[in-house]
């Protein structure tokens, strides 16, 4: 399945489910998750209502667009979607632990464009497995230019 919104393409593999949305107030930045779960209809930006329900080898993935002049801003230095690695997870990245799991951020631009790619994954002790299925989603993931 591919989903095409706001600019951003992404061939979802196989146990993936996404959702994109543009968000509220905003001029026209986008909102992107997608998880190995059922996403509900309610949910919070980076995640709420959603990983609490995350198994030991499911992941949930939040790209938050940022509005277009912070693409500018050294904390969006970097250009394109991140390379996700096992070793970039860490547990104190969450707002709420004790579940075992783990979670990592990246700030980067693309395509004159300023994000934020939130990660949670269901367990830190299976996070490379974790990470490769992060990565197979980015490596689908393209991101176009805005459109007036």
């Amino acid at each position: 399945m591919i989903l095409a919104h706001g600019g951003v393409t992404v061939a979802l593999p196989d146990g993936w489910e996404a959702r994109a949305r543009l968000q509220p107030g905003s001029s026209g930045n986008l909102l992107l998750h997608a998880a190995t779960v059922p996403l509900p209809a309610e949910r919070g930006d980076f995640g709420s209502g959603v990983v609490e329900v995350l198994g030991p080898d499911d992941a949930f993935v939040s790209l938050f667009e940022y509005d277009p002049a912070d693409a500018r801003q050294p904390l969006f230095e970097a250009r394109g979607l991140p390379a996700v690695r096992p070793g970039d997870f860490s547990p104190a990245v969450l707002q709420r632990t004790g579940r075992g799991q783990t979670g990592a951020q990246w700030f980067f631009s693309s395509a004159g464009r300023a994000f934020c790619l939130h990660v949670v994954l269901g367990s830190h002790s299976r996070r490379a497995a974790g990470a490769a299925r992060v990565a197979a989603l980015l490596s689908g993931t393209a991101i176009a230019g805005r459109t007036a």
